[in-house]
């Protein structure tokens, strides 16, 4: 029966019978005893299966959403059945997806009758990608603890792990109450420097004279200035590298996964404020390009676009993400480009092309900080090779803020 297992405490109750025929060769009074004890347990195990097996009295299931966040602690859960007529004790095992690496995954309860236990527990995915979670195992023990019973609940699923959609929804509940500073985010409002209007107020001191509307002045006999916001639907793009520059692990995902969530936060808050968003990846070649529109499902485009993007081992043609920007994106936009450079040589020889791209765009270049080397730096040197390797860190961390 390959749902029958038998606990520990049976084991170490049989072995107490040995001992007693030993002891039954000086005192004879053991012998039967030995035998009587053997009697009992095999009593107690014929009850304990024998309830145990009378019904199918465990049932489960998993609650999860279809897609996972990656990097965030995403909750699952079991629920566990109890229909049995007394309190059972259970060992639940979930069959993990691959990818975590679970071998030990173990949980504990004891639910009583006719009740349901509701198992929370979370997990971290650190890749994007297509998840299977397959079986449920719960283990029942018997009402004496002699006996468990395995059972095998299928629950196969496959779920999708996505960009942080988390994080965006956090960011994107900030922007829709203009609270982005608690994010550290700082708005400012250039007034009389840009086209859109918003309204006219009056005036007070400090405003600039040159925006007084006079004929709002007349009608008020009070001086009125026009005042004017920064302008909406203006083109965001979020490019992403995707050369090898970018497999560099950190925090358990690589730099490419980190810049992927980060690009989908701003894309999802500039589409809040009313702004295009729009997104470029590339290597060798442009992957793929998502033109700059407002409309309902852009989001949405952008984050299976996002789902699909993986590094490769190639390096970077910085020139082709130029030729692209300059024959594709035609009115004059933000362009946030998600990269990293280790040293001045890699930055000098992309260079020439990031200068050509901000002739025709704002352009914002983001790159990484190198944690391992912080760490390094701030050690204690206390060998001839730690003050080598410390050294080192310093020559890299000196060319970073160079870059800066």
């Amino acid at each position: 029966m390959k749902s029958f297992y038998l606990n520990s405490v049976v084991y170490y109750l049989a072995g107490v019978a040995p001992v007693a025929f030993v002891l039954s060769y000086f005192f004879t009074g053991f012998y039967q005893l030995a035998w009587l004890w053997l009697l009992l347990i095999a009593i107690a195990l014929l009850v304990d299966t024998l309830v145990l097996y009378s019904r199918n009295g465990i049932t489960a299931e998993r609650i999860s959403s279809d897609r996972l966040s990656i990097g965030d602690d995403n909750k699952l859960s079991l629920l566990i059945h109890n229909h049995y007529g007394y309190k059972v004790h259970i060992s639940a095992i979930d069959e993990l997806p691959e990818q975590f690496q679970e071998r030990n995954w173990i949980r504990r309860a004891d639910i009583a009758a006719g009740t349901v236990a509701d198992i929370e527990y979370t997990l971290r995915p650190v890749s994007r990608g297509e998840y299977v979670f397959n079986d449920i195992n719960v283990f029942a023990h018997g009402p004496l603890q002699f006996v468990k019973r395995r059972y095998v609940i299928p629950a196969k699923k496959t779920v999708k792990v996505y960009p942080s959609y988390f994080t965006m929804r956090r960011y994107q509940l900030l922007a829709a109450s203009n609270r982005l500073q608690e994010a550290g985010v700082k708005k400012i409002r250039r007034l009389g420097h840009s086209m859109e209007f918003e309204q006219i107020k009056e005036y007070v001191r400090g405003d600039d004279y040159r925006t007084i509307n006079w004929k709002a002045t007349a009608r008020k006999d009070q001086l009125m200035v026009n005042n004017f916001t920064d302008e909406r639907s203006q083109q965001v793009y979020c490019v992403i590298n995707k050369g090898r520059v970018m497999k560099m692990p950190f925090n358990g995902m690589t730099l490419l996964d980190h810049s992927i969530n980060a690009a989908l936060v701003l894309a999802n808050v500039a589409l809040v404020k009313q702004d295009k968003a729009g997104l470029i990846t590339f290597s060798q070649n442009l992957d793929s390009f998502v033109l700059a529109d407002k409309k309902v499902s852009q989001m949405n485009i952008i984050l299976e676009t996002l789902y699909r993007q993986k590094t490769n081992y190639l390096e970077s043609d910085f020139e082709k993400l130029f030729s692209t920007i300059r024959n594709r994106v035609t009115n004059r936009g933000l362009v946030v480009l998600f990269t990293n450079f280790e040293s001045m040589e890699s930055l000098n020889r992309e260079m020439p092309a990031l200068k050509r791209i901000a002739r025709y765009h704002l352009l914002l270049v983001v790159f990484f900080e190198n944690t391992e080397l912080k760490t390094l730096r701030e050690s204690k040197a206390t060998t001839i090779e730690d003050i080598y390797i410390k050294t080192i860190a310093e020559k890299f961390a000196f060319e970073k803020r160079l870059m800066v």
